[in-house]
């Protein structure tokens, strides 16, 4: 019990900064480009990277925690990303009559989220 308190315990602790490393580069792309969600493109794709390069660099390093992986990966990793917000945002411009904006958007966001995930991983296993 008590390890599934400090797993939770993490978690909470680690999801707590990713919102909010979500929220300030949300804002700081806010003001770039008010016409196509770039900062939910930019969270998403540099939380693949994140999430790809950690879990490889961390599998190979015995005195990395089942705590902190947790934290991290679903904790931060979980509260930075978010498919909600992308979904939301694509039908917006789709509503909005803006039908390449949401189809480059929708695509550009698996392909490079794809991309992203694959690079990490590469650099995590360099670093190993």
């Amino acid at each position: 019990m008590k390890n599934v308190l400090l797993m939770c315990a993490s978690i909470g602790i680690f999801g707590f900064f990713g919102a909010l490393t979500r929220y300030g580069v949300s804002r700081l792309f806010a003001r770039f480009s008010p016409l196509f969600p770039i900062g939910t493109l930019v969270i998403n794709l540099t939380g693949a990277f994140f999430l790809g390069w950690f879990l490889t660099w961390a599998q190979a390093r015995t005195g990395v925690s089942n705590e902190v992986r947790l934290g991290i990966a679903v904790g931060f990793v979980g509260a930075y990303t978010t498919f909600s917000t992308y979904m939301y945002e694509s039908d917006r411009l789709l509503s909005d009559g803006e039908g390449m904006r949401a189809i480059f958007y929708i695509l550009g966001s698996v392909m490079l989220g794809l991309l992203a995930v694959r690079l990490g991983i590469i650099l995590g296993q360099r670093m190993s």
